[in-house]
């Protein structure tokens, strides 16, 4: 890191003047970040951290890589914002380049993971009605149950999670919720009026919940053969963090429609994408949807520098072989204060011994000993560094969570 920059304001005082003037959202861990680069991050009093959360995968590559703040900083020097009322000269390339990517042959460029679902769910509809043919204002959509997929007024209304419900109904109707990792349930709740089913490849808030080999291409299967769409929401699991470009890829699966965000703005910008089949896609026209910001020249700069990124396959690679090392770390913490884990790639979801304290709690321990995660429900902590991270930084994460659970 270059040379640190001190501000008047300690952490305590910024923690404090934050409490009157924000909406109480959310709940972060006392710590106040001024400065970053790579996997470490310092608070306005210099102490430094190991960032084992990565801005739940909107930081894949690190904070500020070289690359990506390059990108940025050039086309600051250019022009940053058109709207759509014009066409910009960076957004052809990041489309053509994300959609060779992800294997797919069009783009809907947003800005936000929300709005990447909410853009994925009026698409299903939209081709529900002009190409499946289901009578208007009918189509459903099956979703899992303990999903995440954002918090706006329509998403909460298929979550399972009171916290996010409670208080903001009526809700939009239209889905059916059944449990996540059970083909039969899924089969039942299909019939001609389903515009798609949404599911999470992994559900990364319900604690990095990986389903069964083959339920994923059970999905495929399942929807192929009732003629709906198969949605996946790769937001947070995208773009390398699992040990392949999606993480569908772990089960050979194509689906109709792919929700990407969080690491495709690099940490710098918001950037979001719904990518997917032309017979999909295409059927949006003028009007119809839209964003002021969707596909910006900003965002289409860094999000061609994150895709120029994945195509060398390094970051993949990386989280592969890193991913060895994080569950080689965990097996060896099981029954001394981990009761269990899921991993897969660089991310994993930890059950703590709830005798040990709440996942609140242990993160506010590690924090005191310089390592950043965040807790999920109850004693879960998930692991998500960067995919820049080294083996012995993984190492000495995983040493100081042993620390904080035996000590």
């Amino acid at each position: 890191m270059t040379a640190p920059v001190r501000t008047a304001r300690g952490s305590e005082d910024l923690i404090r003047a934050e409490e009157p003037v924000l909406a109480h959202n959310y709940h972060p861990l006392p710590v106040v970040v001024a400065r970053a680069e790579g996997a470490w991050v310092e608070d306005v009093e210099g102490r430094r951290y190991l960032d084992m959360l990565a801005g739940y995968s909107a930081l894949n590559f690190g904070h500020r890589h070289p690359a990506l703040i390059e990108a940025a900083h050039r086309q600051l020097d250019r022009l940053t914002l058109t709207s759509r009322a014009f066409h910009n000269d960076r957004l052809a390339g990041f489309a053509e380049r994300l959609s060779a990517l992800t294997g797919t042959d069009m783009v809907l460029p947003m800005n936000t993971g929300a709005e990447a679902v909410e853009s994925g769910i009026k698409v299903a509809r939209k081709w529900a009605y002009d190409v499946k043919g289901v009578p208007a204002d009918r189509a459903t959509i099956v979703v899992a149950a303990d999903n995440f997929h954002g918090r706006t007024t329509t998403i909460v209304s298929f979550s399972t999670d009171e916290t996010a419900r409670a208080g903001f109904g009526p809700f939009t109707p239209g889905f059916k919720i059944v449990p996540y990792n059970d083909l039969a349930a899924l089969g039942a709740a299909v019939d001609g009026t389903t515009a798609a089913v949404l599911i999470e490849p992994i559900q990364g808030e319900a604690g990095v919940n990986i389903p069964d080999d083959g339920y994923l291409a059970g999905v495929r299967e399942l929807t192929r053969r009732a003629g709906c769409l198969f949605v996946a929401d790769e937001i947070q699991s995208g773009l390398g963090r699992t040990g392949h470009t999606l993480a569908v890829e772990h089960e050979s699966v194509v689906p109709d429609v792919v929700l990407l965000g969080k690491a495709l703005g690099g940490g710098i910008v918001p950037v979001s994408a719904v990518v997917g089949s032309r017979e999909v896609l295409g059927v949006l026209h003028p009007g119809e949807h839209g964003s002021t910001f969707g596909g910006n020249p900003l965002a289409a700069a860094v999000g061609t520098a994150v895709v120029e990124l994945l195509e060398t396959g390094e970051f993949q690679r990386r989280a592969t072989e890193l991913g060895a090392v994080l569950r080689e770390g965990l097996d060896a913490l099981v029954g001394r204060g981990v009761v269990g884990f899921r991993a897969r790639g660089l991310w994993a979801g930890v059950d703590v011994d709830p005798a040990l304290g709440t996942g609140r709690e242990v993160s506010e321990r590690l924090m005191r000993e310089g390592v950043l995660v965040k807790d999920t429900h109850g004693s879960t902590i998930r692991l998500a560094p960067p995919l820049t991270v080294t083996a012995e930084e993984l190492r000495g994460a995983l040493a100081t969570l042993e620390k904080v659970l035996t000590s």
